[in-house]
């Protein structure tokens, strides 16, 4: 049975992206013989004027290798609470009636969209409003319940990791305490791995309120050992235990998107100021988004392309494409969206970090 189908890549571009496009097209192409429409720039594709391209063989040749996304993205497009500017004053519309309609307008059968917990619970509301979906779990934070990993964490893990590499020796040259501030959200895990990986002497993550006081014994102990520099991983969510997330822009001045960023400066000068020591900061910033996806990215992605096409072929609608231990099946949406994936404060990673001499932040 012939079908067209539906694609869109919501929230922020991350790396993979372009290889579970890929997977999607050549999967319904070559062993079904399905039509594939890309929505460009998110769920902003479908308000007002649609804005789509086909999507055939030809236009994913050479994309498994790019980062980003072939067909754009927005992590602030959200149809379901839509800026619209009328005499001067903005208000937040639903718009979810108009995207419907668009979508049927272009014949497809359902719609596959890549996103992480924010673009996937638009995705849910959606389908409950008459747009049959599969979901494809997407965020370099890690922070989706329901699957082990999602695609893109591999790949920002490994830029944080060289990042860190690179910063010791020039730690270590100018007797300094480097602070580098890493993407996650409201979880710790680029954070916490990436910061194992890189040989980090402090780890600050959301799911530990940190005592600045023991960062700076921390910190003063190596120094005692013979140590004349060390290395701080901040998570941008990551706050501490009197204080509160830094935040560059509130929901209300971001289109209902909370901005983090700023907690790498106040670490640096806290440590600066109570222990007269030279301090950098360092903000990776979207570098951790961009560039080559990692093989294990690629392979993820790919296979998480051919189960979602899969699934629509099944009639399983509202679920979202998984991989658990070393298999790739499939979870009720809601189990994916209904509360986010964080570090375990007592588990295992957090307790073998320790066990290594890794700083948490926890109060002494």
């Amino acid at each position: 049975m012939s079908r067209t189908i539906a694609i869109l890549t919501g929230g922020g571009d991350c790396p993979g992206l372009n290889a579970v496009i890929r997977g999607v097209v050549r999967s319904a192409t070559l062993a079904r013989d399905w039509r594939v429409i890309g929505i460009e720039d998110g769920f902003d594709g479908l308000v007002g004027e649609p804005r789509w391209r086909e999507l055939t063989l030809e236009s994913v040749r050479g994309i498994l290798p790019r980062g980003g996304t072939i067909l754009g993205t927005s992590n602030r497009g959200n149809p379901l609470a839509y800026p619209v500017e009328e005499n001067g004053v903005t208000r937040m519309v639903d718009l979810s009636t108009e995207v419907v309609g668009n979508f049927r307008d272009l014949g497809a059968d359902a719609l596959i969209a890549f996103g992480g917990d924010g673009t996937l619970k638009i995705a849910r509301t959606l389908q409950e409003k008459g747009i049959p979906m599969v979901g494809v779990p997407k965020t370099i934070d890690n922070d989706l319940r329901g699957t082990d990993v999602t695609f893109g964490y591999n790949t920002a893990v490994g830029i944080v990791t060289e990042a860190l590499d690179r910063l010791h020796s020039t730690a270590e040259s100018h007797h300094r305490v480097m602070v580098v501030e890493v993407m996650g959200r409201d979880a710790g895990w680029i954070a916490l791995e990436s910061g194992r990986a890189g040989s980090a002497d402090v780890i600050l993550i959301p799911e530990i309120p940190f005592d600045l006081n023991a960062v700076c014994s921390a910190i003063q102990q190596r120094k005692e050992r013979g140590s004349r520099f060390s290395i701080v991983v901040a998570a941008e969510g990551a706050f501490p235990m009197d204080g509160q997330k830094v935040v560059q822009l509130a929901e209300s001045e971001n289109r209902g998107v909370e901005r983090l960023g700023g907690i790498g400066a106040f670490v640096a000068d806290e440590i600066t100021r109570r222990m007269q020591v030279e301090t950098r900061v360092v903000v990776l910033g979207h570098v951790q988004r961009g560039g080559t996806p990692s093989p294990f990215d690629r392979i993820l992605g790919s296979r998480f392309g051919v189960k979602a096409v899969e699934l629509i072929e099944q009639g399983r609608y509202g679920r979202m494409v998984s991989l658990q231990g070393r298999r790739v099946c499939d979870v009720d949406i809601d189990e994916a969206v209904d509360s986010l994936n964080r570090v375990e404060p007592d588990g295992d990673l957090v307790k073998s970090a320790e066990a290594l001499g890794i700083m948490l932040g926890r109060a002494i």
